[in-house]
């Protein structure tokens, strides 16, 4: 029985990422880039005041971790600030990273930890607020029901420099267990329902809504939420270049100020309008994934951040994180 739910869900996990897949390459007419920005530098000055303001360039991957930024640009759009958000899709976080290190984006929605080694590297980013609180499952097979369960076992994550990866410490330690005990594995998001279907992983923790999707289709349950592991837990966030802010500080701190009100706005309806008018994915789905996820307070503390960077340096996710003053935008 077990063999032919695995075949199923193999087969239906695949259909997705085809359908997935189409529609992040097809565009929905909101605004977002029909296509993914690699590598588009064509020589335009960021943050340029054209016609109608000043047009921000902002990534994104297609996740529910970026609704704020959906939200914005929609509040902008209808509003009189004089600045545009022009989206920029993107199907990895390194393809992402490497036009925001560049500066062929002004900012992204992005893995905090992932824009905290680029400052620990040199590179002038900082971080204006979260792009949510909560919002991460950890997703295992059927078989799977504790995490001594997972011991020799396969467990994928997006990336190392990742709260996913804090997560997946964060569990092992509560039960006794380091990552030695099990092995870990980088994926795309795209993969992980495929691959634990398939049963070539045993679980994996990854940005909102690909742990729902598993949930949703039969073939996986959520050992863990979050908030379970590391309440209020810190993982995307809105971060800028260096040389955007100071081209643009006014428009900057107007960015900001609009970004948090949009993370207000994305109470239930409107947040499951704006996931499906952007992300265009299943609606069973997204309801789930929206279950897991708030974004009333995109604030970032200083008490979380320390939080933070206590996490990544007993993990070994960076040994030398930026302070809260060097990294995170101060309206002065």
């Amino acid at each position: 029985m077990n063999r032919w739910k695995k075949i199923v869900g193999v087969i239906l996990s695949g259909l997705l990422v085809v359908s997935l897949a189409a529609c992040q390459g097809s565009g929905n007419g909101a605004g977002v880039a029909s296509e993914n920005v690699s590598a588009s530098g064509d020589g335009s000055v960021n943050g340029d005041d054209g016609e109608e303001g000043t047009i921000v360039k902002i990534g994104y991957l297609p996740i529910t971790h970026a609704l704020p930024v959906f939200e914005e640009k929609e509040l902008l759009d209808s509003g009189s600030d004089g600045i545009t958000i022009e989206l920029q899709k993107f199907s990895s976080w390194s393809d992402l990273t490497d036009a925001l290190n560049t500066g062929r984006i002004d900012g992204a929605s992005v893995l905090i930890e992932m824009a905290m080694s680029a400052v620990s590297q040199g590179i002038d980013l900082k971080v204006a607020a979260l792009g949510h609180k909560d919002g991460n499952v950890i997703v295992v097979s059927d078989e799977i029901n504790s995490t001594e369960d997972l011991k020799g076992k396969t467990f994928a994550i997006p990336h190392t420099q990742s709260s996913h990866n804090i997560l997946l410490n964060d569990m092992l330690a509560e039960a006794g267990m380091t990552a030695g005990d099990i092995s870990v594995v980088q994926l795309s998001p795209l993969e992980m329902p495929s691959s634990l279907a398939s049963g070539a992983i045993a679980g994996y923790c990854v940005a909102e809504p690909f742990g729902a999707q598993a949930v949703n289709q039969g073939f996986g349950h959520v050992l863990y939420n979050s908030e379970e592991l590391w309440e209020d837990s810190l993982c995307c966030g809105l971060v800028l270049t260096g040389a955007f802010i100071e081209k643009n500080k006014e428009v900057t701190d107007t960015l900001i100020e609009r970004y948090k009100e949009a993370g207000k706005a994305l109470e239930e309806e409107e947040a499951k309008r704006i996931a499906g008018q952007y992300l265009g994915q299943d609606e069973k789905v997204l309801e789930t994934s929206l279950q897991w996820i708030r974004f009333d307070d995109l604030e970032i503390t200083r008490e979380a951040y320390q939080t933070l960077t206590d996490k990544v340096k007993e993990y070994g996710i960076n040994a030398n994180p930026p302070t809260y003053e060097d990294f995170v935008y101060q309206d002065e």
